[in-house]
């Protein structure tokens, strides 16, 4: 069992998943001042820094529909080549038109390669070993989102924006490279190919994982506030601590986690997770609420690893498993929806907080989601239950 877990293929999956995250994750915090020094204005510097993730929600169900029918290397390779383009359209860009298409471009690589390489990856492993498999998944997701953004922003201040974009470029053809190097290609379930005939609409969603989809949402929208409005929120209220030092503590506190508790993923029922997580992100909130020093403010760091890091391996290995093999490819796009969601939801909900409300108000506004997280499985418990023994 451990030689099929640690094999060839498999290792090479992880090594393109970290590759495919470290190249748009790079050009994340990069891209809104790249469009403003190329002449753009406050509200399209917004738009072009939202449009992947926008573009990416758009495509995922045709995304997880593919998946399913086609060879996974095929859509990687596809979504490697769409990322590739983009990033020498930003290295290339002229004005900030060409970014905005660029962007559009990126969302269709980036919806393409998160939910195929996901699928790959749970096709690859023994059903009693999809948490312990997935987490080790986002465990390598987690790492290119600690070390893409330093290393862009370090290579900006150094070289300038369009030298850092040429870094991401690379990460991108390394997609390219290494999935050469697998040997199984990731063809569709039998099961899938022979009710193709049969089945000549396209499915948007599973239905059996859109109670998941929702949790991840709920989970995702304070971290994804905190994301956006941490520096904000430190300088509006006048805090003398190191806002920087705040994700990747996070990001160590989440590798941490996820390896010492690979095994316990295929073993615990979901609610055990929620439950805990749920605890921790709680814990996570109170402590930005009365945050005054850098102690606190890791501590902080380190629940919400707790909480929203923990879930985001649980959900996706609960979907995953929800779904029936052949329907992987529709189970990981559902549960991309819901994370994708978070992911907007939560930069609009702090912007509205922030700007509506006093700014001490801001994170226990944000306590809500998590109650609401509670519901959602309690009014869906007898379709989850069970569903991870």
């Amino acid at each position: 069992m451990k030689q099929k877990i640690y094999s060839k293929d498999i290792i090479l999956v992880l090594a393109a998943s970290f590759f495919y995250m470290a190249s748009p994750m790079l050009v994340t915090p990069l891209i809104t001042g790249f469009t403003e020094s190329i002449g753009a204005s406050a509200a399209l510097m917004g738009l072009v820094g939202g449009m992947m993730n926008l573009v990416s929600l758009v495509c995922r169900p045709a995304a997880g529909n593919l998946a399913d029918r086609i060879s996974k290397y095929k859509l990687s390779f596809a979504g490697a080549v769409f990322m590739t383009i983009a990033c020498v359209g930003y290295i290339f860009a002229p004005n900030e038109a060409v970014v905005a298409v660029a962007r559009i471009i990126n969302g269709f690589g980036f919806a393409c390669c998160s939910v195929c390489m996901a699928t790959w990856m749970s096709n690859m492993l023994p059903k009693e070993k999809i948490g312990s498999g997935m987490g080790f998944y986002g465990t390598m997701n987690a790492l290119a989102m600690a070390v893409a953004p330093a290393i862009g922003v370090c290579a900006y201040q150094a070289f300038g924006y369009r030298a850092a974009f040429v870094i991401a470029l690379i990460f991108s053809v390394a997609i390219i490279i290494v999935i050469q190097l697998i040997g199984d290609k990731g063809e569709p379930e039998e099961a899938s190919v022979s009710t193709d005939a049969g089945r000549s609409h396209i499915e948007l969603i599973d239905v059996k994982v859109v109670p998941i989809a929702l949790i991840i949402m709920l989970f995702a929208i304070p971290y994804c506030a905190t994301q956006s409005f941490l520096v904000t929120y430190a300088e509006t209220r006048e805090l003398h601590i190191m806002v920087g030092m705040f994700f990747p503590a996070y990001a160590a506190v989440l590798i941490v986690l996820r390896l010492s508790l690979r095994n316990l993923f295929d073993k615990l029922p979901f609610q055990v997770f929620l439950l805990a997580s749920t605890l921790s992100e709680l814990m996570a909130i109170l402590l930005l609420t009365v945050m005054n020093n850098n102690v606190i403010m890791i501590l902080a760091s380190c629940f919400l690893a707790g909480g929203y890091g923990i879930m985001s391996s649980v959900c996706q290995s609960t979907a995953i498993l929800l779904a029936g093999k052949e329907k992987r490819g529709l189970a990981n796009s559902t549960y991309y929806i819901g994370l994708d969601l978070g992911m907007t939801l939560g930069p609009f909900i702090g912007g509205i907080l922030y700007g509506g409300l006093d700014i001490g108000w801001f994170y226990p506004v944000l306590m809500v989601t998590m109650p609401l997280a509670a519901a959602v499985y309690l009014f869906s418990r007898k379709r989850l239950k069970g569903e991870r023994k």
